[in-house]
């Protein structure tokens, strides 16, 4: 499941539009706006995100997420949910350092494990977690996906597309914070970038919109603490047990 590389490819698209456009008379510019916000985004302790992709091409699939809200930090801490197209069913993800709790509703199980044994395991594991460590293989690639330190490196180490420039629009609020919009477009897409006019300039949310892409991006909270409630023993099940009852199906 590739949704780190989904949610790194969005975030890198909208940061790294390049060279912006200098607007005379205008303190500070978009691209120092648009450069603060991405140092702040790689320089975060913690940070919640929310995603909500409506592209055709997500919409249909059982594999990615149309929605994802998840509150993630440096230290390998971790909680949220994941809602996957198609009817492909939700997850809720709880990770604290080097352990992973994943608990998929019914629809989840039947998209991700094909065959009688998709059924089989939502009635067995049915409302419990399956718990192991980031180096079991069925919970490494979500355990990747909530890692703010790989967000960070990825986003980090993206690259400028060549010939785009961002515009400076009229101050506005999202979700009642004063925000200074960056437009530009890229591929086709139309990009806007919401950076908080009051210093210090943080992006707050990102949107990208054409004829193949829907994704819209919020961050908020910034180096506030994770949730550190795990689930209790009872309600959960070691991942070795998810595994000998599949090969028992």
């Amino acid at each position: 499941m590739a949704v780190r590389a989904l949610i790194s490819a969005a975030v890198s698209a909208t940061l790294l539009l390049a060279p912006a456009v200098a607007m005379a008379g205008d303190d500070p510019t978009a691209q120092e706006l648009a450069d603060e916000a991405e140092d702040h985004l790689l320089d975060a302790k913690s940070v919640h995100l929310r995603l909500t992709d409506r592209s055709a091409g997500t919409e249909s699939s059982r594999t990615q997420p149309t929605s994802m809200d998840l509150a993630l930090d440096r230290d390998g801490n971790c909680v949220g949910t994941m809602e996957m197209g198609s009817d492909g069913g939700s997850v809720e993800i709880v990770k604290r350092g080097e352990e992973v709790w994943m608990k998929p509703d019914t629809a989840f199980w039947k998209a991700q494990v094909p065959g009688g044994e998709g059924d089989a395991a939502a009635e067995l594991f049915k409302n419990r977690y399956i718990h192991g460590s980031t180096d079991d293989a069925l919970l490494k690639g979500m355990a990747d996906t909530c890692d703010l330190n790989n967000f960070q490196r990825d986003v980090g180490t993206g690259s400028s597309p060549e010939g785009t420039s961002l515009k400076k629009g009229e101050e506005t609020t999202r979700d009642g914070t004063k925000v200074i919009p960056l437009e530009g477009e890229l591929d086709g897409a139309r990009t806007i970038l919401y950076v908080t006019s009051d210093s210090p300039h943080r992006l707050v949310e990102a949107t990208q919109r054409g004829e193949d892409i829907d994704v819209r991006l919020t961050f908020s909270e910034y180096d506030k603490p994770v949730p550190s409630r795990t689930p209790a023993a009872d309600e959960s099940v070691d991942v070795a047990e998810l595994q000998d009852e599949l090969q028992s199906v």
